[in-house]
């Protein structure tokens, strides 16, 4: 099947209720096979990849969206990167060590006093944050719960991952206008009857004609999103500098170099000793080494 990595809009005439709809394809397989994700923090990455997707194009200016899930048990952290360029890129951290079972849930995984955080950094212009303890047992739920109390936004929130696809469905109340309390309801009970496989098989107008085919959406031209890293040597050598001279020569003065590794696409960088020589502008490995020879 070809991929399909869409954003789709669509609203309610006549109702003051937004939607939108993303299915990511090649995006999410490019995530998951750059690194080896258990089962468990795989389909929750993938949820939260289609829920950055989703809130990103809330976006007004340029800028980046980032969406935070942190936890202090076996999983510690998940985030997504969305940008006002329609890319994004996403990463898990957790303890590679413990045993996670393909089922467990993401309460589980994360422990006690998580929180659940999105992070507004424009091009130009000072970042915003919200942060919320996390509650609910699932992405959408934890999502619905920061949007009501962050935002102060009604928002229904379905998502859905598997090896091989994300996507999720995004219904919003518009706050500026009155919405009749029982046209809210019947909308959200429609969309929450959408399975997993609908979401993650069907694109976005066989799935909203199946919800929705009762009160059509207008919906609009989709978007196509894509995955970018914007890691680069030049940052790395940002951050070594930022070290220091002491400990970035420490460390190749005893392993011969030092490699950087991107938590996003796994992308290697490799500084030699020559490498860090010419970054710091001074023979900084040779005077570690001669340092450690006269405290000898």
């Amino acid at each position: 099947m070809q991929d399909r990595d869409l954003r789709t809009r669509f609203i309610f005439d006549g109702m003051p209720v937004r939607g939108l709809h993303v299915r990511l394809d090649g995006v999410w397989r490019h995530i998951v096979g750059r690194k080896h994700y258990p089962a468990a923090i795989r389909r929750a990455l993938g949820e939260l990849l289609a829920a950055g997707a989703l809130l990103s194009s809330n976006l007004k200016l340029e800028g980046t969206l980032t969406v935070q899930v942190q936890g202090k048990g076996r999983l510690k952290m998940l985030v997504v990167e969305a940008t006002s360029e329609h890319t994004c890129r996403a990463t898990a951290r957790w303890d590679e060590t413990a045993r996670i079972g393909d089922d467990e849930s993401l309460r589980s995984l994360l422990g006690e006093n998580g929180i659940f955080a999105i992070t507004v950094q424009p091009k130009d212009g000072e970042p915003w944050q919200g942060i919320v303890p996390l509650e609910g047992g699932g992405i959408a739920q934890m999502l619905t719960h920061y949007m009501l109390n962050s935002e102060q936004l009604e928002t229904h929130i379905t998502l859905a991952a598997d090896d091989h696809t994300a996507a999720g469905l995004l219904l919003q109340r518009l706050p500026e206008e009155r919405l009749d309390e029982d046209a809210w309801a019947h909308l959200t009970a429609l969309a929450d009857t959408v399975k997993a496989g609908e979401l993650l098989g069907l694109d976005a107008p066989q799935l909203l004609y199946r919800l929705f085919h009762e009160t059509p959406p207008r919906v609009f031209e989709p978007e196509t999103l894509e995955f970018a890293c914007t890691c680069s040597r030049g940052k790395v050598s940002d951050m070594l500098l930022m070290l220091g001279g002491a400990e970035v020569g420490s460390v190749v003065a005893e392993q011969g170099s030092i490699e950087i590794d991107c938590d996003f696409c796994n992308e290697k960088y490799v500084f030699d000793e020559t490498d860090v020589n010419a970054l710091f502008g001074a023979d900084i490995v040779r005077a570690v080494k001669q340092e450690r020879q006269i405290l000898q």
